[in-house]
Protein backbone atom coordinates (compact mmCIF):
# COMPACT_ATOMS: atom_id res chain seq x y z
CA UNK A 1 0.00 0.00 0.00
CA UNK A 2 1.56 3.31 -0.97
CA UNK A 3 1.23 6.57 0.82
CA UNK A 4 -1.62 8.23 -0.87
CA UNK A 5 -3.70 4.88 -0.59
CA UNK A 6 -3.18 4.89 3.04
CA UNK A 7 -3.93 8.47 3.33
CA UNK A 8 -6.93 8.20 1.42
CA UNK A 9 -8.43 4.69 3.45
CA UNK A 10 -10.38 4.30 6.55
CA UNK A 11 -9.00 6.20 10.00
CA UNK A 12 -9.55 4.12 13.38
CA UNK A 13 -11.81 6.52 15.62
CA UNK A 14 -8.95 7.08 18.43
CA UNK A 15 -6.86 8.23 16.00
CA UNK A 16 -8.79 10.53 14.45
CA UNK A 17 -8.96 12.27 18.06
CA UNK A 18 -5.21 12.19 18.32
CA UNK A 19 -5.06 13.85 14.75
CA UNK A 20 -7.54 16.58 15.88
CA UNK A 21 -4.83 17.20 19.17
CA UNK A 22 -2.04 16.96 17.35
CA UNK A 23 -3.45 19.35 15.10
CA UNK A 24 -4.50 21.79 17.97
CA UNK A 25 -0.99 21.30 19.14
CA UNK A 26 0.70 22.31 16.16
CA UNK A 27 -1.42 25.43 15.25
CA UNK A 28 -0.89 26.46 19.28
CA UNK A 29 2.74 26.38 18.75
CA UNK A 30 2.55 28.06 16.02
CA UNK A 31 0.72 31.22 17.05
CA UNK A 32 3.08 31.24 19.72
CA UNK A 33 6.13 31.21 17.39
CA UNK A 34 4.36 33.92 14.76
CA UNK A 35 3.49 36.36 18.26
CA UNK A 36 4.40 39.90 17.08
CA UNK A 37 5.90 40.46 20.48
CA UNK A 38 9.25 39.42 21.76
CA UNK A 39 8.91 36.66 24.07
CA UNK A 40 11.19 34.41 26.78
CA UNK A 41 13.55 31.97 25.19
CA UNK A 42 11.96 29.10 26.97
CA UNK A 43 8.74 30.04 25.42
CA UNK A 44 9.60 30.17 22.23
CA UNK A 45 11.85 26.78 21.94
CA UNK A 46 8.94 25.23 23.61
CA UNK A 47 6.66 26.44 20.88
CA UNK A 48 8.87 25.03 18.63
CA UNK A 49 9.16 21.79 20.02
CA UNK A 50 5.37 21.77 20.29
CA UNK A 51 4.99 22.24 16.73
CA UNK A 52 7.17 19.99 15.67
CA UNK A 53 5.51 17.38 18.05
CA UNK A 54 2.04 18.29 16.92
CA UNK A 55 2.81 17.71 12.95
CA UNK A 56 4.08 14.25 13.88
CA UNK A 57 1.07 12.91 15.72
CA UNK A 58 -1.07 14.66 13.08
CA UNK A 59 1.06 12.68 10.30
CA UNK A 60 1.68 9.41 11.84
CA UNK A 61 -2.20 9.59 13.21
CA UNK A 62 -3.26 9.59 9.15
CA UNK A 63 -1.27 7.49 7.82
CA UNK A 64 -2.85 4.71 10.34
CA UNK A 65 -5.57 2.75 8.72
CA UNK A 66 -8.09 0.27 9.82
CA UNK A 67 -7.50 -3.38 8.12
Amino acid sequence: MNVVKRAKAPTPKFFKVLRNIGLALAAVGGTVLAAPIALPVIVTSAAGYLAVAGGVISAVSQLTTEK
